[in-house]
């Protein structure tokens, strides 16, 4: 029978039928099909299901191996009977039925001259085991006849320690009993049946030893009892010394460590100062590189292990690749075709499956299950983001949030909130359930736009805030943030203490009379649209009657914008004014924006806006209908800035174009360069280091008002500024010169990211280099930014020239450079 799919031992049989998982090397069924032989057996009939096919590849006819194979296939779940009924046809003289994934050296011929002596329809082999709850017991009388049967018994139950080994020799008359194409057991629907007829059905206890693996447990366990000679398998390869076996043309340095019993399979490569510690066995074409360190562990066909990785009581599957220093812990199970990269930390009993990634320097404590990969750092550019209940699940959700409460008094406030759609609705339920149980109360906003949500952390006692939203690029993915007690992106070195935190599970867990309670603070909309009106010049903006054409992209800014703009006497008109997450996820900004662009130009309007669903971009369109992208809108608030002369201070990350430095230095503004996350800039702007700060991809903070990104308020102070310089935003846009900054991505190796960097500084020592954020290197006529991604393995490089084409030219050269570097 050999029909299972094994769920239990799962990731090692995800795409693996049981009977092939290997065992020292050779699939379960051929160790099994091996005792058939022993025993006189020949005439073989498997029974195939899940998988099928790499049963029938693999052991084709059966002549390899001495025996002759026919195959009977199952095309839905039949139980055990049904499956072997299914093969009948096939068999029509006494047979004997075993499991094709059970690791036992039982006497079969025993149990077949005790069927022919005694005559039953039926024989049961019996073997006596310690822990009897996850068998069949048989209960038999004093002359072996079968009275009763207890599948996977409770303790209450247990009154024999003698179970099913699923080792029977039948008659042919059993099929009498055994329905076509119908879910049938042997153990609760046959045998039972047969005794009530009176039919003889008799048990004959064998001694020898017998393993149903149906664990990784037990899995691990069969190896150590093969390995210490407790079962009689054969264990390919040559015994080198006492309990080293050694498979053809494999090779181990002179210089490794061996500590028997061990297995290394055919063609492995086992390199000097590795070591080899007991109960490891090595497939076939292994290779362990320099200084790796195993004990315990499995490892199958073609898999690599770098240098000094550590592995204990673990399970490498097909075709893995380990780098560099990589650890394991005990219980650890690593699927086919895995990659775990350099640093990477994997706790113990977690299940990694397969074709996953797990990044450099990632520290696992949760299975890898149906996530995309396992990533080295929890935080990337946007915040937490991930797949939507694979990547980002209610689970992760829960501990994240109680991270982060970990890091706060207990009694604190934080405020939650969220979007339309349902994925946010789900895990924002298990973010508010994480801060109760670290004891935060929670102020709840419900659906809200980003910026309320700051806002209302920023005013009230609240002393942070978690908002759950889909990412505006790809609707299948959310994205976690997490505020500060200012409203802003919680800093990096914030997120680095919640990485800890979360990476060692180490969260506050307070009794049950300290659970954190849950508010709705009323207003919250209300308090916003009158502070965000008090911030700019109310009468100016409404004595400027401006005409604008509002685009909402279905997102949470329409609860909140109208409002606002009938309290400045705008005349609106509004696209997508309703929350929707099938419209939110249907279009990108900039289709919204081409269309608010005709909108624009046939109305007249004086400007129009797109404001991102989750409210704290924009994008603005000239009354020309000219659609600006986020460096010429920050070209042009800028320069209305600069008009006005408030503007003393501004914040721009350090890629930012030089037309920018230029309108800054003309106005008199000093330009205080950032990095290009968003948190650094929002904390230049909160420490009160500039009047502005905006990031070029239409993000703008007004620090006065909110030192965080908030497209409403930024569409609201530019109307302010229009209405004090009374410009077009056309006028100032054409004003503006253009940019030339182009971007390229180069792959690069986590490991060689520190290199590249180092290199690129030695290399410009004739160069002005700025080191605010990746290597910035200053030209005669331009530069170019050299910068490590913080979520993939590339290096991002910007340049900027006085053309184009020299811009493409300098960037080329720097790519050609990094390219060479990682070759």
């Amino acid at each position: 029978m050999a029909g299972g799919e094994g769920t239990r031992l799962r990731p090692l049989t995800s795409n693996v039928p049981k009977p092939m998982v290997p065992l020292v090397n050779r699939p379960m069924m051929e160790h099994v099909i091996g005792l058939l032989v022993r025993h006189g057996f020949d005439d073989i009939v498997v029974t195939v299901a899940f998988l099928a096919d790499q049963i029938r590849d693999y052991f084709g006819d059966g002549s390899d191996l001495g025996v002759t194979i026919s195959y009977s296939t199952e095309h839905m779940p039949l139980g055990t009977a049904g499956s072997v009924g299914n093969a009948k046809e096939l068999l029509d003289e006494r047979f004997l039925v075993i499991s094709g994934d059970v690791l036992t050296d039982i006497d079969l011929s025993s149990i077949w001259a005790f069927h022919h002596k005694r005559g039953p329809v039926a024989t049961i082999g019996l073997t006596a085991v310690e822990h009897p709850l996850e068998f069949g017991i048989v209960i038999t009388d004093a002359d072996d006849n079968v009275e009763r049967f207890l599948e996977k018994p409770t303790w209450g139950q247990v009154f024999s320690d003698t179970v099913n080994t699923g080792i029977f020799v039948l008659e042919p008359e059993v099929f009498d009993l055994i329905p076509a194409e119908q879910p049938v057991d042997f153990s609760s629907d046959v045998f039972p049946a047969l005794v009530e007829s009176g039919r003889s059905v008799l048990g004959h206890t064998v001694e020898g030893y017998w393993e149903d693996i149906g664990t990784l447990e037990a899995y691990l366990s069969a190896h150590r009892d093969i390995l210490d000679g407790r079962v009689q398998v054969g264990i390919p390869g040559f015994e080198m010394s006492d309990g080293v076996w050694l498979g053809e043309g494999a090779e181990v340095d002179p210089e490794a460590q061996v500590e028997g019993p061990v297995l290394v399979g055919p063609n492995c490569r086992v390199a000097t100062g590795a070591r080899l510690g007991p109960y490891t066995v090595l497939g076939a074409n292994v290779k362990v590189r320099p200084d790796a360190d195993l004990e315990r562990t499995i490892v199958h066909d073609n898999a690599h292990l770098g240098p000094s990785v550590r592995l204990r009581g673990s399970v490498v599957g097909r075709s893995c690749d380990l780098r560099r220093n990589v650890r394991t812990d005990e219980g650890v199970v690593i699927g086919d075709k895995s990659f775990v990269g350099v640093d990477a930390v994997i706790a113990a009993g977690v299940k990694v499956y397969p074709f996953k990634t797990v990044e450099d320097g990632a520290v696992i404590n949760d299975s890898i299950v149906w996530e995309s990969k396992g990533a080295r750092s929890l935080f990337g550019r946007d915040g937490i983001r991930g797949l939507a209940n694979v990547d980002i699940t209610p689970e992760l959700a829960a501990k994240v949030a109680m991270a982060y409460a970990s890091m706060l008094k207990r009694g604190d406030t934080v405020t939650t909130s969220r979007d339309s759609s349902r994925a946010a609705r789900m895990l924002k339920r298990a973010v508010m359930a994480g801060l109760n149980a670290a004891g935060i109360d929670v102020a709840d906003l419900e659906a809200s736009p980003v910026p309320v949500t700051r806002f209302h952390v920023r005013t009230t006692r609240s002393q942070g805030g978690i908002t759950v939203r889909l990412a505006g690029d790809a609707p299948d993915e959310v994205i976690i943030k997490l505020l500060d007690a200012e409203g802003a992106d919680v800093t990096e070195a914030t997120q680095r203490k919640v990485e800890r935190l979360f990476g060692r599970e180490d969260y506050r867990r307070v009794l049950g009379a300290e659970i954190g309670d849950i508010g709705f603070p009323p207003r919250a909309v209300e308090h916003y649209t009158a502070a965000l009106t008090e911030s700019v010049d109310a009468p100016g903006i409404r004595q400027a009657e401006f005409k604008v054409v509002v685009d909402y992209c279905f997102g949470a800014a329409s609860f909140v914008m109208p409002t606002v703009l009938s309290h400045l006497g705008a005349d609106v008109l509004a696209v997508n004014p309703y929350a929707s997450t099938s419209g939110m996820t249907s279009r990108q900004p900039q289709a919204h924006a081409e269309a608010v662009a005709d909108l624009v130009r046939g109305s007249g309007a004086h400007l129009g806006v797109v404001i991102h669903p989750d409210g704290d971009r924009l994008t603005l369109v000239a009354d020309s209908g000219r659609v600006l992208d986020g460096s010429e809108a920050l070209h042009a608030v800028l320069a209305l800035a600069a008009r006005t002369g408030r503007l003393k201070r501004v914040a721009l990350p350090v890629n930012t174009s030089s037309v920018a430095a230029e309108i800054a230095r003309l106005g008199g503004i000093e330009v205080i360069q950032t990095q290009i996350s968003a948190p650094a800039l929002m904390e230049k702007a909160r420490a009160g280091d500039a009047d502005l700060a905006g990031d070029g991809e239409g993000g703008f903070v007004f620090p006065h008002f909110l030192p965080a990104f908030d497209g409403i308020a930024a569409f609201v102070h530019v109307l302010d500024l229009l209405a004090v310089t009374g410009a077009s935003l056309a006028e100032v846009a054409a004003a503006a010169e253009r940019s030339n900054v182009v971007h390229a991505e180069v792959v690069t190796a986590w490991e060689q990211k520190g290199l590249v960097m180092r290199t690129l500084v030695e290399s410009a020592s004739e160069h002005e280099v700025v080191l605010v954020d990746g290597v910035k290197i200053v030209h005669d006529d331009g530069w170019v930014l050299c910068l490590p991604d913080p979520e993939d393995a590339i290096t991002h490089i910007w340049a900027e020239a006085s053309s184009e084409p020299a811009a493409r030219r300098l960037l080329d050269e720097y790519a050609r450079r990094i390219r060479v570097l990682v070759r």
